[in-house]
């Protein structure tokens, strides 16, 4: 049977346009990459306006007596302050005496001076700082009460900052920096001058600077002496960073305990926490207790009360 003419021309046509379409240039993909490109930079924009810093206000201050600086223009507010009781500091009764004048005077809006707490370790520098600021707020009004700012070694470049924020407010501020020294070619210290003393501003009428070390002039010896021989005027050179801590108005010193020192310390936590232990056992057991540590300090005596109560299944309650 043949096959019909109409049928066969429409199979011809069809092949033909086959053909034809074959031999016709594919399409070119669109190129989306301006699209992805905004969309990516959206993306970018949206998130760094919600880790942007905000900053604190001076309604925001009431909030807490304590903050924490980070250099992104944040102060986290700290709801409980790590501190021991200003009357369990045994054997620094002169420093304390005089860093509670200082800062008495400062929360009633007279003068006072920037504090360099220095010398031997674990001898109660930083604690006393705390115990002083909690001391001064004890019978404040809330628009009075002083509050306390600390700032972290590794944030000094960021402090010029910190007092723009602080210099508008109303309250008025320690601020704390706690083991401050400076090392190599470290130059943020530069910062810390300008602030104290030496720049056009100065130091806002509204803060006073804490800062503790176990340096005298912040510097570690091994670098003054290189200054010293490396320095084509090593005087000059030297002065340069050791007029630092001469910008401190209160240079206390903390020097290491005796050992009647350390035993009224340790029988001091005993007391506050109603501890019992006959006299002579408990000298005995904390003098054994420095000696495997090899120092005294007011440290070492927490670290042993600590020991002994944990031995006794005592709990400590309070601060």
């Amino acid at each position: 049977m043949s096959r019909s003419p109409r049928k066969t021309a429409s199979r011809a046509s069809t092949r033909k346009s086959v053909k034809v379409a074959a031999k016709r240039p594919k399409a070119l993909p669109v190129d989306d990459t301006p699209a992805r490109i905004v969309r990516a930079l959206e993306t970018i924009a949206a998130h760094l306006a919600a880790s942007a810093p905000v900053a604190a206000t001076p309604q925001s201050f009431a909030n807490a007596d304590a903050f924490v600086w980070h250099p992104n223009g944040r102060l986290a507010e700290v709801p409980r302050v790590s501190r021991v009781d200003l009357d369990l500091l045994k054997g620094i009764e002169r420093m304390r005496d005089i860093l509670i004048e200082n800062t008495e005077r400062f929360a009633d809006g007279l003068p006072a001076n920037n504090a360099l707490l220095w010398g031997a370790r674990g001898m109660g520098k930083s604690s006393l700082v705390k115990a002083a600021h909690a001391n001064i707020n004890l019978n404040r009004r809330p628009a009075d009460r002083l509050k306390l700012i600390e700032i972290h070694r590794e944030d000094i470049e960021s402090l010029p900052a910190l007092m723009d924020l602080l210099r508008a407010s109303a309250y008025r501020f320690i601020v704390f920096c706690d083991d401050l020294s400076f090392d190599g070619n470290d130059a943020s210290y530069k910062s810390l001058k300008a602030v104290l003393e030496g720049g056009i501003e100065g130091r806002p009428e509204n803060v006073v600077l804490y800062a503790t070390s176990n340096r005298r002039h912040l510097l570690a010896r091994e670098m003054i002496e290189n200054e010293r021989s490396t320095a084509i005027n090593p005087g000059e050179a030297v002065e340069e960073k050791v007029s630092l801590s001469d910008r401190f108005g209160l240079w206390l010193g903390f020097h290491r305990c005796s050992q009647d020192e350390y035993l009224a310390m340790v029988k001091g936590y005993c007391a506050h926490f109603g501890i019992t232990l006959a006299d002579e056992e408990l000298e005995h057991e904390a003098l054994e207790w420095s000696a495997t540590r090899g120092s005294r300090s007011g440290r070492v005596a927490w670290q042993f009360t600590q020991e002994l109560v944990g031995r006794l299944g005592v709990r400590l309650s309070g601060n």
